[in-house]
């Protein structure tokens, strides 16, 4: 079944909704929620610093700021784990709300320690964003269809290998691990014996 923010996208492994993905290999959530808790922490220290000194405790403002603070961390956090998360899975890379199969990556462009750049780190981000975003390293891949682009992650690293290996294991033409179950033992009741 195709997701409708992309016609052409199968649902997000990460739902549970796509059995064929594998395993999860890897996973960046892009934003943490306890950064919703910064504004009301900030408002209960001044309602504490107010309600010991002379003053009297100013409600209005302080609501309306307790509202201000908490609504932008939500927006902040639930854009940045929609937008600037990634999902590696057996047969699946996802960046933000773009998943791409790994069979539409051809090659893995090794790490540039040169000072002088490489054309992938020229070339445009997967997902929707339009470059790597802020903290992220990008890795320069080529599609099959010839197009450079790049793959991002905090740790950079540890998505370059885990990538290698689930590509490598792609195109060797290896499943999911999660599909290769162990074979039944044959059932041996005593119906099946002759006395």
């Amino acid at each position: 079944m195709a997701d409708r923010r992309d016609p052409g996208r199968e649902k997000d492994s990460d739902t549970g909704s796509d059995e064929d993905a594998g395993a999860v290999l890897f996973r960046e959530n892009g934003g943490s929620w306890w950064v919703v808790s910064i504004g009301p922490l900030l408002i209960a220290a001044v309602v504490a610093v107010e309600a010991t000194g002379p003053g009297q405790i100013h409600w209005p403002v302080l609501s309306i700021f307790f509202v201000v603070l908490t609504g932008f961390a939500l927006i902040q956090v639930y854009a940045a784990r929609q937008h600037v998360s990634v999902c590696l899975t057996e047969t699946t890379l996802r960046q933000g709300v773009k998943t791409i199969p790994l069979t539409d990556i051809e090659k893995i462009h090794p790490e540039n320690n040169a000072p002088d750049p490489k054309d992938w780190e020229s070339a445009s981000a997967l997902g929707e964003l339009s470059g790597v975003p802020r903290r992220r390293t990008g890795i320069g891949l080529t599609l099959t269809s010839g197009k450079l682009t790049q793959a991002w992650a905090r740790d950079h690293r540890r998505l370059r290998q885990e990538l290698t290996e689930a590509l490598l294991a792609v195109q060797m033409g290896l499943g999911p691990r999660s599909d290769s179950k162990p074979n039944p033992t044959p059932n041996l009741d005593d119906s099946d014996e002759t006395s």
